[in-house]
């Protein structure tokens, strides 16, 4: 029997945590019972509860149903998920999923070890980990949303975007994301090559003004105004389009939880060049699939984009085998899958 299921959803701003969990739970309801702690972008039609109903949920349930799984991904969905089992009277069993390729802060430790169960979604992020967690479930896209264009030059034209060929990156636009170890990589290599643009794909805030003004200097004094496209953010329906669109894609991080742009690259038959961060190594694994570089190794990045710049037949035998990587092993069907397995096992 599958248990009843809590979702934390704390967090009123749309990060990659909240984009796994939203991504997970239409698989999850066709499976069993769940509602989401928080009504924060999840879509219509989903059950949401606050803390009061969720007591009284917790209260109503027979001795012969199966116990609550409440599913924690941040550390305050934690301290709720405590807080409810103060009043579950045995009914609820607490999961958290980290993620985070840092060492914890010794609260979080001690939330962990309240826990009833620890998922982590890949090895390097376990390995933060103090204590082993009881399962790795890696994170999954859907492949039907992120799918293969059927004409490359076509959709480019469709866009509207300068060039022939593109180099994507996905992303606020900061330091973090590598976006600057991009630019200075593509640069040399765009002098030779007019046909190809380097198109920067993401929100520019505030506080990363002086950042981006850098990156345009820099771009300016090359002479390379026409073949650097920032976009600024996207409606979340165009993104997979662009992905499609481009030749290569890059993921160029200094430091990431797990990082979803390469799945969804991958997924979109788009050759990858991925820094070392996040799940990256693991996802991609070997160079049938893509290319890892070192994080913010300029001459690495420099070398991998100019290896594929132009020869087709890599990139073509990359994308099928990118493509194939994540329908065999990271598709979100699978991750929700995983996770109800190990709900279960709770019991």
């Amino acid at each position: 029997m599958q248990p009843h299921l809590i979702l934390g959803n704390s967090s009123r701003r749309f990060s990659g945590v909240t984009s796994t969990m939203l991504q997970v739970l239409p698989h999850q309801q066709k499976a069993c019972s769940v509602a989401v702690l928080g009504a924060h972008h999840v879509p219509e039609g989903t059950r949401v509860i606050g803390l009061l109903e969720a007591i009284v949920m917790l209260r109503e349930l027979s001795e012969d149903e199966p116990k609550v799984i409440f599913h924690a991904r941040r550390n305050d969905e934690m301290i709720q998920a405590l807080l409810l089992r103060l009043f579950s009277r045995g009914k609820l069993k607490i999961v958290f999923t980290s993620t985070a390729q840092r060492h914890h802060s010794r609260f979080t430790r001690w939330l962990i070890r309240k826990m009833d169960g620890v998922i982590s979604t890949c090895q390097a992020a376990a390995s933060y980990l103090r204590e082993k967690p009881q399962i790795i479930i890696p994170h999954g896209v859907d492949p039907d949303t992120w799918y293969p264009a059927e004409s490359k030059t076509a959709l480019w034209k469709e866009l509207g975007l300068p060039g022939k060929k593109g180099i994507g990156i996905f992303g606020r636009v900061r330091e973090q994301k590598g976006v600057d170890v991009l630019i200075d990589a593509a640069i040399p290599l765009l002098k030779k090559e007019p046909d190809w643009v380097v198109i920067i794909v993401g929100e520019i805030t505030q506080d990363q003004t002086s950042f981006f003004k850098a990156q345009q200097l820099k771009i300016n004094r090359a002479g390379l105004a026409k073949q650097f496209v920032f976009t600024d953010k996207q409606p979340f329906a165009r993104i997979p389009i662009l992905f499609r669109a481009m030749s290569i894609i890059t993921a160029l991080s200094r430091n990431e939880g797990f990082g979803l742009t390469v799945l969804e690259a991958m997924s979109s038959a788009v050759p990858v060049i991925a820094s070392t961060a996040g799940a990256w190594p693991e996802i991609i694994n070997t160079n049938q699939a893509g290319r890892i570089v070192p994080i913010a190794d300029i001459a690495a990045t420099q070398q991998a984009l100019s290896a594929l710049i132009n020869a087709d037949d890599i990139l073509d035998s990359l994308a099928i085998h990118a493509r194939q990587r994540i329908l065999e092993h990271f598709t979100v069907e699978q991750e929700a899958s995983k996770l109800l397995a190990y709900f279960q096992s709770l019991q």
